[in-house]
């Protein structure tokens, strides 16, 4: 044990009256909400890279954080997993995530890197033995690092590309090995700045090239979990081949893995591509390639990924509508990626700005589920298009243009615009929060 969280109980359900921080006012793990016990619904999951290995730096200033456990020493590194696997037990949450950079020190060269992930990864299956825990999905860090300034997949220097892929093979042999349910590609760095110097065809194919060396070498290991894409639209790349949902899903397209992959979608990175969240959830949920979100928000006032912990209730109940649409994770989760501001330095603010989330994304899913369970906004939805059910709405489909406009001029259509009914559905909605 460390002392990191001296004097921070464990974190109990205590309910929408509790006199103490240190409770759940709306999250209880064994509450059935449509169903599901609600730790089975939301699937909550910490990020490792936020909480133990950010340091409090922003575009303008850097660390404020002091932790006991920054360095570049294999004993700080098993220092950093006493405290997180500490922290995850305070918050009694089923799953954590990492990228390969948060967990081990750069090493040297490829081989040092992997042996020190191997090293960690050993000590993190002793951990997740002991207390339960388990891999929600594991990813490497393909953008930190100056070799990735201009890519990984998609970067000029064939070199770079094969460490990137050697990397890879590393990351998802970890999360395989500690039984993780996905693998995620997050593609910080793929994009580009200008054409003056991009061959965007190239970079593209390469991308795609990638990808589908990562769906083979899941099939040739055995692993069982999910590949997700998380849509990652300009910043710090002004222009990114993962945009968004719709983006990725024309790159699955055009190398044959939309059957293959599905999507990690995040609330900060939809606002950054111009969408609200539920727009990218719900493409994702028609396209057939849902599988995963990272929860947090992002400033409105901001031109950056703030990253923030979630608090805005009923943004939350507009996701999880959409994720009970999608049918609910399956390999999937609810994951943090979210850290503190730099200025909330101490211990407590790190438990309680994740109390704070998990509470409001159960309030959240508590109240989507009851907005879905009622059924008047899909029976609104479904009034709206009804003509499309019926045999007209079926035999314009099914027509053209020449046999619709002689339609049209003898029966003098000319259709009156009926409301859309915004704003009543709007105050229906907020019925349920």
């Amino acid at each position: 044990m460390t002392d990191f969280f001296k004097g921070i109980p464990a974190i109990r359900y205590e309910g929408p009256d509790s006199g103490t921080d240190f409770a759940f006012r709306h999250y209880s793990p064994d509450e059935v909400v449509a169903g599901r016990r609600m730790e089975d619904h939301l699937r909550f999951s910490i990020a490792y890279w936020h909480s133990f290995a950010w340091p409090g730096g922003d575009p303008f200033g850097g660390q404020t954080f002091e932790r006991p456990w920054f360095g570049d020493t294999m004993a700080l590194a098993r220092l950093k997993a006493d405290v997180a696997f500490e922290m995850f037990e305070i918050l009694g949450v089923p799953y954590y995530c990492f990228h390969d950079a948060d967990v081990r020190p750069e090493g040297g060269s490829f081989a040092e890197n992997t042996a020190r992930l191997n090293e960690i990864t050993d000590y993190f299956a002793e951990k997740m033995q002991a207390t339960g825990k388990k891999l929600l999905w594991g990813t490497a860090n393909l953008f930190s690092h100056r070799r990735f300034m201009a890519g990984a997949a998609t970067n000029p220097d064939p070199e770079a590309f094969a460490f990137s892929a050697a990397t890879i093979k590393t990351c998802m042999d970890a999360t395989m090995k500690l039984g993780g349910e996905n693998y995620v590609l997050w593609g910080g760095r793929e994009g580009y700045e200008t054409l003056l110097n991009t061959d965007m065809g190239r970079e593209r194919a390469q991308a795609g090239r990638m990808l589908q060396m990562v769906v083979d070498y899941k099939h040739k290991i055995g692993f069982k979990g999910a590949i997700l894409i998380e849509p990652k639209p300009q910043e710090p790349t002004k222009h990114q081949y993962d945009y968004d949902v719709a983006t990725v899903y024309g790159l699955l397209k055009d190398f044959g893995l939309e059957g293959e992959v599905r999507m990690n979608i995040e609330q900060g990175h939809a606002i950054l591509a111009g969408h609200s969240f539920e727009h990218e959830l719900a493409v994702a949920r028609e396209l057939g390639i849902f599988g995963s979100i990272d929860m947090n928000r992002n400033d409105y006032q901001s031109g950056w990924d703030t990253d923030q912990f979630p608090n805005n209730v009923p943004e939350m109940m507009l996701a999880y509508y959409e994720v009970l649409r999608a049918g609910g994770f399956t390999t999937g989760g609810t994951n943090f990626d979210a850290k503190l501001r730099r200025q909330s330095l101490d211990p407590a603010d790190l438990i309680l700005a994740h109390v704070g989330a998990m509470d409001a994304c159960a309030a959240g899913l508590k109240a989507a589920a009851r907005m879905l369970e009622d059924g008047k906004l899909e029976a609104a939805r479904a009034e709206r298009y009804a003509g499309w059910d019926g045999p007209r709405g079926k035999a314009l489909l099914a027509s053209d243009l020449s046999a619709i406009a002689a339609m049209v001029e003898k029966e003098g259509i000319n259709p009156e615009p009926r409301s859309g009914r915004q704003e009543r559905l709007e105050n229906l909605v907020n019925r349920y929060l």
